[in-house]
């Protein structure tokens, strides 16, 4: 019998269509290429409800596409108050997400909403931006960013966890 996953990762932005569906699959592909997949478990979801199991935005699938990231399978969630117990690290794109987690967020676990970016502080950048209303360079930049963001993650995880 497999062992369950040691850690658990969600990835939180405002529709989970666009940056945290692309954070899940980049971070899905670093874990498998550094042979981890099966120690943690990944995840993501929205912080309001208006993509309900929607796939990710066209837009993501192809720039992630692109860079070997098969995102297509994946369904909009909205998060839910029970995911702060069931996630060890739950991580928003931007503050504004953030802000939304925190004010619903029982105090002790608040030690485990960040966001993304805290851990790739090399970046000078706090906040993935939204690419929704961008054109493609936009869904570039937001890959680039997470891609960083994520390998800044693992490196926390296998120092931290493993």
């Amino acid at each position: 019998m497999e062992n369950p996953p040691e850690v658990s990762v969600l990835f939180v932005c405002m529709g989970n269509i666009c940056r945290s569906p692309t954070a899940e699959g980049v971070f899905r592909k670093q874990l498998d290429q550094a042979g981890m997949a099966h120690r943690v478990r990944i995840d993501s979801a929205g912080t309001h409800a208006y993509h309900l199991s929607e796939p990710p935005d066209i837009r993501a699938q192809r720039a992630a596409s692109a860079r070997g990231i098969d995102i297509s399978m994946l369904r909009a969630r909205k998060f839910e108050g029970r995911d702060f117990e069931n996630f060890d690290y739950i991580l928003a794109m931007d503050q504004q997400n953030l802000d939304i987690l925190m004010e619903s967020c029982p105090k002790v676990f608040k030690c485990k909403v960040n966001l993304l970016l805290s851990y790739a502080p090399h970046l000078n950048c706090r906040d993935v931006p939204d690419p929704y209303y961008g054109g493609n360079y936009s869904f570039e930049r937001v890959l680039d960013l997470i891609e960083d963001g994520c390998s800044a993650l693992l490196n926390v995880l296998k120092e931290k966890e493993f």
